[in-house]
């Protein structure tokens, strides 16, 4: 099988490797500004990763190629080691079993689905906030991170969480997060294998995340109801054809799954929002403005969303700088030629969007955040493909909808009172991890 012929494609191989290393040094400890240097080096471009070749692919055609084919290119890497957390979830399933989950869980993100989740996002977000005072200083990120778990668990269980619980449940996912980013990062296993303090503590904080979803998820079947969470709604569906349910292990590992998508990544993505928007006043002028006209004075509602096109526009700039999936990976399952290279079986083949989305090929002044690049006439020059922050193809994120509605509504409720100032000297340090996180971003509350 080989990728779109009607170009022809630049390939290059990475600088700067070490004897028997390769890159390894380089993706430990500058991932991000390492991978956003190699477009400049080709549409697809060879790294060593120690022994072994890796080939980075940075052309959206390509990309898409890859995505659009998971026959040929399989799920690996970093999708394995999640597994030891996620099971055998929708995020890492293969194949047809992967099939057999999506039309499973689909009609659980309907358009009425989302609406329905949404109604109490506008009462946590005030609830949340309601403890701040003018000129409090707060590590935005913990604030946001903090307040996605109670929303993602009032998605899940609408009976939400206890405050004891959501705050056990953050730090687990603190750990298993970076645990799992570091065991795919690392050679041969060794993360595994080592009885280190790091490996006992990551072993605790999964087992003890996974008994607590557990846990709740036995509460809701001992008591079951009319209750429109996403719980319930999995507890109730059947696939479309065979009238099959979730087993018992298939339904904690999917709802361990979008507890973590639905808190992690969002939250990180809301903590770049509104640092970006402090950074630049003049993008939060618009954004306040734009809140004030369509909401005034009440909380925002779902049915607003229309009403908020420039806030859209800024949370979709912000995530092509920071995008959540900043590296995702591949393998090759048979020998396949990709961009003009020869790639053998077993290859890993690697994307990463935050080096696509950096591209000055692609994005014009890439480094520069401008919402306006995303208004309809410009929007349109943008080649397709290149925005990337949720995957492409039958593996793309499902709750894409939902985590872009959850965060444009959370935005408008909070931008509606408040102004966030980045403390003056805090510098944005993207922390790559299993997703993108923000790092500590203090900032000072102003109400508006």
């Amino acid at each position: 099988m080989s990728p779109p012929a009607d170009r022809t494609w630049r390939t290059g191989k990475a600088p700067g490797a070490l004897p028997l290393l390769g890159h390894v040094l380089p993706l430990w400890r500058d991932p991000l500004g390492f991978l956003a240097s190699l477009p400049s080096h080709g549409d697809v471009v060879e790294v060593r990763i120690g022994p072994g070749r890796a080939y980075l692919v940075n052309h959206p055609e390509l990309v898409r190629h890859v995505l659009l084919h998971p026959r040929v290119f399989d799920k690996g890497g970093i999708f394995d080691k999640a597994r030891q957390l996620l099971g055998n979830s929708l995020s890492v399933s293969r194949g047809e079993e992967h099939r057999y989950q999506r039309r499973l869980v689909q009609p659980a993100f309907r358009p009425g689905k989302i609406a329905e989740y949404t109604r109490a996002v506008a009462d946590d977000t005030n609830s949340a906030i309601a403890a701040w005072s003018s000129g409090d200083v707060r590590n935005i990120s913990d604030e946001m991170h903090a307040l996605l778990m109670r929303v993602a668990a009032r998605t899940l269980f609408s009976t939400g969480l206890d405050d004891a619980t959501i705050e056990e449940a953050r730090h687990c996912l603190r750990t298993v997060s970076l645990g799992i980013y570091k065991r795919a990062m690392a050679p041969l296993g060794v993360m595994e294998k080592l009885p280190t303090p790091a490996k006992r503590a990551y072993d605790h904080a999964n087992t003890r995340l996974r008994e607590i979803v557990a846990t709740m998820i036995d509460t809701q079947r001992r008591s079951p109801s009319d209750r429109q969470d996403l719980v319930s709604t999995l507890l109730r569906a059947e696939h479309p054809v065979t009238g099959e349910k979730l087993t018992d292990r298939e339904l904690l590992d999917q709802v361990v799954t979008f507890l973590i998508a639905g808190s992690e990544t969002t939250a990180s993505t809301l903590a770049f929002v509104f640092h970006l928007m402090g950074a630049f006043p003049e993008v939060e002028k618009r954004v306040h403005t734009e809140i004030d006209e369509a909401v005034g004075d009440r909380a925002p509602a779902y049915e607003d969303l229309p009403s908020l096109p420039y806030t859209r526009n800024v949370i979709t700039e912000a995530l092509r700088l920071y995008p959540p999936s900043w590296m995702a990976m591949r393998v090759a399952v048979e020998d396949v030629e990709l961009g003009g290279l020869p790639v053998r079986s077993g290859a890993m083949v690697l994307y990463s969007a935050y080096a696509m989305h950096r591209n000055p090929e692609l994005f014009p002044s890439p480094e520069t955040f401008d919402p306006g690049r995303w208004e309809a006439d410009r929007a349109a020059r943008v080649p397709r493909g290149a925005l990337l922050p949720f995957g492409a193809g039958s593996h793309k994120c499902i709750g894409d909808v939902l985590a872009l509605t959850e965060t444009t509504l959370i935005v408008a409720a909070i931008a509606a009172g408040w102004r966030l100032r980045p403390v003056p000297g805090t510098r944005l340090r993207p922390e790559p991890r299993a997703t993108l996180e923000a790092g500590p971003l203090p900032m000072i509350c102003e109400r508006r």
